[in-house]
């Protein structure tokens, strides 16, 4: 069966095993009026500031690349390296001259979210990917992300390794760009950038992406219930960067994430006109401290009905 293709379709349901439903969700999905975007969140200085800081921190990190990492374990037993570190600093630098009043949720800096969060508040993940970093692949990211009413509006993914930046530089308008890391920054108005439209589902099947180090079962059967004409394999959020490119059409997750992991590639996807949804069709939220921020299953998608 090939993907949901119907605009504001909310019945065409997937099922797994009697335990996950994938519903195609709205083409474009819209918060309730008294959860509107403020307007005083500044796009284009946002994009300038971070784009820099981005460059800066790949830079940071492409210098332990080419290093043996030093690795410790955390207390959820996910590998720290010192490369996230440095990252996060330089990020944290960049928000505080941004944006000092809004609280910053950073994965190597955040103990405990506190609840309830403010309606907004970026969340950080200075090294997305750790372990696709220290086996010395190229497909590890910098995640940057500003939440409002629980939903990703802003959101920037680097990977330094391929010199590839995305980012959202509008309200609905999300870039790509080539970015090398660089310890004096970049320049974002200097850059080529390109926009970036998911694609509608191919009639001839879809490109699915699954994780490098998260395949399972629950994957699988999603899968197999799919018009799957082609599968790849990555790490990080450049799987939300490629469908956001168009090169491939649905990235499911039904093993564990943190919000870190996924908002600012939802950003990006969702400026490009893909859906980011849990199970049962709602829109990934943010700010879930209830569950330590961590994410329910979710399936992300490129454009609904021929765009």
């Amino acid at each position: 069966m090939e993907g949901p293709t119907r605009s504001g379709e909310r019945a065409k349901r997937i099922n797994m095993q009697g335990e996950y439903s994938a519903l195609s969700g709205p083409r474009q999905t819209t918060a309730p009026a008294r959860n509107a975007p403020s307007a005083d969140f500044d796009f284009d200085r946002a994009a300038s500031i971070l784009t820099d800081a981005a460059a800066r921190a790949g830079a940071a990190i492409m210098k332990h690349f080419h290093e043996a990492p030093e690795v410790e374990i955390k207390g959820d037993l996910s590998p720290v390296t010192r490369a996230d570190h440095d990252s996060e600093a330089i990020i944290l630098e960049a928000l505080a001259r941004l944006a000092p009043g809004i609280k910053v949720i950073s994965e190597e800096s955040c103990r405990e979210a506190q609840s309830p969060l403010p309606d907004r508040f970026f969340l950080v993940d200075p090294l997305d990917g750790t372990k696709e970093f220290i086996k010395k692949r190229s497909d590890f990211t910098v995640n940057i992300a500003l939440i409002e009413h629980g939903r990703p509006r802003f959101g920037l993914v680097y990977a330094p390794a391929r010199s590839l930046l995305a980012l959202t530089t509008a309200e609905g308008t999300a870039v790509e760009a080539t970015l090398p890391p660089d310890e004096s920054g970049g320049t974002l108005s200097e850059l080529q950038q390109t926009p970036l439209h998911a694609r509608p589902a191919p009639k001839e099947g879809l490109t699915a992406l699954v994780s490098f180090s998260h395949l399972d079962p629950d994957t699988e059967a999603f899968l197999s219930k799919l018009n799957i004409a082609e599968r790849s394999a990555a790490g990080s959020s450049v799987k939300f960067v490629a469908i956001a490119q168009g090169r491939a059409d649905v990235y499911p997750r039904f093993g564990p994430t943190m919000e870190w992991d996924t908002a600012a590639g939802q950003a990006v996807l969702e400026a490009a006109g893909g859906v980011v949804l849990e199970p049962d069709g709602t829109p990934l939220r943010y700010g879930k401290t209830a569950t330590g921020l961590r994410n329910p299953s979710f399936i992300a998608w490129g454009m609904r009905d021929g765009g």
